[in-house]
């Protein structure tokens, strides 16, 4: 059973997990990966014209043979090119007469932003037979931004993609109560920092009970606290088993409001420092030469005190 939909605040919706085509998947041919999430179970994929990846979405998206309302496409505009020009070349790359949202993917770098944005309003197409069907903003994670945004322009945004994860959830509330005020969806891509980029820090033990209790793997926690916080989902993966496991949050009993309180404490907390994480993520030997380099230099740093005292 399928996650359910979020409805957008144009009227369209959006699906609440999306196969994301960046991070190490950037200006690499994925069109394997692709058709292997399409097939999986994957509607909504992720890409970006900074992301060179729209021809190999495009391929793996003919090669399905999905009709095109099966499928939720998002792309985003980087500046290289004027707007009007990108979005013809996203469609030609992806091979699609519409988009079903369009994200400008960095508008703190955008010259003119506002006027780009009123120039997309022309590729809005109720019929969907041609352009964009939801526009939104990807980064935008101040809030005076977010509300110069929504004034000077003629859309409000459909969506926010930020970075979103347990450590970074304090940080990240004031814009996603500001979204939230303003009725536009919020997606979390990063979200498994704490797992990937992280691990051993605080947010570890409440996300390993609540993984014990609905018998649940701890990405599938995170991606239901990502849920519990009403975001969509924005994931990548290459093998077809953690496809399977992040499609599987669906069929997961929610976290409840203590679980999801206690995720967020354990992440006010902060990840754990840059030297604890690269000393866990060693093996024996490594740990043991880091070990012995910290001891020489502690010795030498006292011997030095020792004759500054002399």
């Amino acid at each position: 059973m399928p996650l359910e939909p979020i409805p957008l605040n144009d009227g369209n919706k959006i699906p609440s997990i999306a196969y994301g085509t960046g991070s190490k998947m950037k200006f690499h041919d994925i069109t394997q990966y692709i058709e292997q999430a399409i097939e999986t179970g994957f509607s909504h994929i992720d890409t970006a014209v900074f992301y060179k990846t729209e021809k190999f979405v495009g391929r793996a998206i003919k090669e399905s043979g999905l009709a095109r309302s099966e499928l939720f496409v998002t792309t985003k505009y980087f500046g290289e090119v004027p707007v009007q020009k990108s979005v013809r070349e996203s469609l030609k790359n992806l091979g699609l007469h519409y988009l079903d949202l369009y994200l400008i993917h960095q508008p703190r770098i955008i010259p003119n932003l506002y006027s780009v944005i009123l120039r997309l309003t022309v590729y809005c197409d109720t019929d969907y037979i041609v352009g964009l069907r939801s526009i939104g903003v990807s980064n935008v994670v101040d809030v005076q931004q977010l509300e110069n945004l929504i004034k000077f322009s003629r859309i409000k945004p459909a969506v926010n993609q930020i970075r979103l994860h347990p450590y970074n959830y304090h940080d990240m509330k004031p814009v996603m109560d500001a979204c939230a005020k303003h009725n536009i969806v919020v997606e979390a891509y990063s979200s498994l920092s704490p797992i990937t980029t992280y691990p051993g820090g605080p947010v570890d033990v409440p996300v390993k009970a609540a993984a014990q209790r609905i018998g649940a793997t701890p990405t599938q926690v995170i991606f239901l606290w990502v849920k519990a916080k009403g975001a969509v989902i924005v994931t990548t993966t290459t093998t077809k088993a953690h496809m399977e496991e992040y499609l599987a949050v669906a069929d997961l009993s929610s976290l409840t409001k203590e679980e999801v309180i206690a995720i967020d404490t354990a992440g006010a907390q902060g990840p754990p420092s840059d030297i604890v994480t690269k000393l866990r993520a060693t093996n024996t030997k490594e740990k043991i030469l880091v070990a012995l380099v910290v001891m020489m230099f502690g010795v030498y740093g006292l011997s030095m005190f020792g004759r500054m005292c002399q």
